[in-house]
């Protein structure tokens, strides 16, 4: 195997959280002493000029704290990642597109590092009937993943390796970092902010538990085990520990990659399908929905390129630190919002809305029609009533077309041009995750550039038992 290095690589990272609390209070000192002197500074512009100077202040901030945050490594980053994902109700577009920038950051440990932890973990006798790859094929924030093989039948598997000290630091950092957006001035601590923070602290428990990591992809696959559109990773207890996952190797193509995007339209059709399939299956039958819509967790296996092809492409799962559980009592109103949507009764949406803590009763009844409409709109592909599509958003079979559609966009535009925003209340924390999870799948969609009505597979779930079984559409488009 391999023996590379990597070039973007560092011997270890600061875990101790001294010495990281210290970093990131220097760093929130020196950016709110700036903040305070703009502020002062900044009083004697109009008032044009100061909301210009403001926001180049804030961007300003923003980059150098997330450079800061990106020299620290480990959970700090994953901490800024979620921030980005899911913080735009909470901090400034300046600073959660700064935080963006963090998803780019994919340095490596060196493997000295990384065998100590497979050592201490596995014992040196269970290693050593692995052959490892000293480089890894990714990085993250939190570890990093090997490839190896079992040299007894030769077995391709790979180890997630969870870098050492990163599960114990979760909490300092995530107090550190708060107290850091706090003394720099770029966010205002509230109870919607508070609450928020705990889910991402919970989140941030979650990813780092991998035992807990282990047990849930096991549970996926049987859950899948009887689709074959979709392919789990199968976890090896024998090499598996608290900071390791030995699961088995899936070959696949990303997502975007050349060979997905020159499948005939029919396939990739398909897998859209399945995509979305698998989604109402988390939401309408399990309760347990993955929510990182991170596409390195997708892996495309195209029909004939492996042993044993059923025929037909199959969509590749591979992370499953990420996904959370709910209640009856938050996804009943959930539910009942996608129902009155897909029915087109706008009073229906609004009531489920004010169910789920995001709109209320006292608002003006042209608000909640507008939020209700705006909310219903989002189901657009899915809708029984296909009249108000787009031209550009519909083929010549009247089938729905997720990337010229561009309805995140026109869904945004038509918000911000209504009066919700001065109304509009953060949504409670499970909706923002669910939020992040439908948008993921509608662009897992429009990337593969499918072409389907979705408006079936939801009326299933709906109204039928949404039973697990692979769609017409997979059944028609074998290879």
């Amino acid at each position: 195997m391999s023996s590379r290095r990597s070039a973007n690589s560092v011997s270890r990272i600061k875990t101790g959280s001294f010495e990281r609390r210290l970093s990131l209070t220097r760093a929130g000192l020196f950016a709110g002493t700036r903040m305070a002197s703009h502020m002062a500074t900044n009083w004697f512009n109009s008032r044009e000029n100061r909301d210009k100077k403001h926001r180049a202040m804030l961007s300003k901030q923003a980059r150098f704290l997330v450079d800061e945050l990106g020299q620290l490594k480990g959970s700090v980053v994953k901490i800024g990642q979620v921030m980005a994902l899911y913080g735009e109700h909470f901090l400034p577009e300046e600073v959660t597109e700064a935080l963006h920038t963090l998803e780019d950051q994919t340095t490596s440990l060196e493997w000295p590092a990384i065998e100590r932890v497979l050592k201490e973990d596995m014992g040196s006798d269970r290693l050593a009937e692995l052959e490892v790859d000293p480089e890894p094929i990714g990085a993250a924030s939190l570890g990093q993943v090997h490839r190896a093989l079992r040299r007894s039948d030769g077995l391709e598997l790979v180890l997630k390796v969870q870098y050492p000290g990163v599960a114990d630091a979760v909490d300092s950092d995530l107090n550190a970092v708060a107290h850091l957006l706090k003394i720099a001035r770029l966010v205002s601590f509230g109870p919607e902010f508070n609450d928020w923070l705990e889910e991402v602290r919970e989140m941030m428990h979650r990813e780092v538990d991998y035992r807990l990591e282990a047990r849930t992809t096991e549970k996926f696959r049987g859950m899948l085990a009887s689709d074959p559109r979709f392919i789990v990773p199968r976890v090896l207890n024998e090499y598996s520990t608290a900071h390791v996952i030995a699961s088995t190797y899936e070959h696949g193509h990303s997502v975007s990659s050349l060979a997905v995007k020159d499948l005939p339209l029919q396939r990739r059709s398909a897998l859209g399908e399945a995509a979305l399939e698998l989604f109402f299956r988390e939401l309408f039958v399990w309760g347990e929905i993955q929510t990182d819509p991170n596409f390195g967790n997708y892996r495309i296996r195209i029909a004939g390129e492996e042993g044993d092809d059923p025929g037909y492409d199959r969509i590749v799962l591979l992370d499953f630190g990420a996904v959370q559980s709910y209640s009856e009592d938050f996804l009943a109103p959930v539910k009942q919002m996608i129902q009155a949507s897909y029915e087109n009764d706008l009073e229906a949406a609004i009531v489920g809305g004010v169910k789920l803590n995001f709109m209320s009763r006292d608002w003006p009844r042209e608000v909640l029609e507008k939020f209700g409409s705006v909310c219903m709109s989002v189901l657009e592909p899915l809708a029984k009533d296909q009249s108000h599509w787009p031209d550009y958003a519909v083929n010549g079979h009247g089938q729905y077309r997720w990337k010229q559609s561009d309805l995140p966009s026109r869904v945004a535009r038509q918000a911000a041009r209504s009066a919700i925003n001065r109304y509009f209340r953060v949504p409670p924390k499970e909706f923002v995750f669910l939020n992040r999870k439908l948008i993921g799948v509608y662009t897992f969609i429009a990337v593969l550039h499918a072409e389907f009505n979705g408006e079936p597979l939801l009326r299933k779930y709906l109204y039928g038992d949404g039973a697990p079984e692979a769609s017409a559409t997979s059944q028609r488009t074998k290879a």
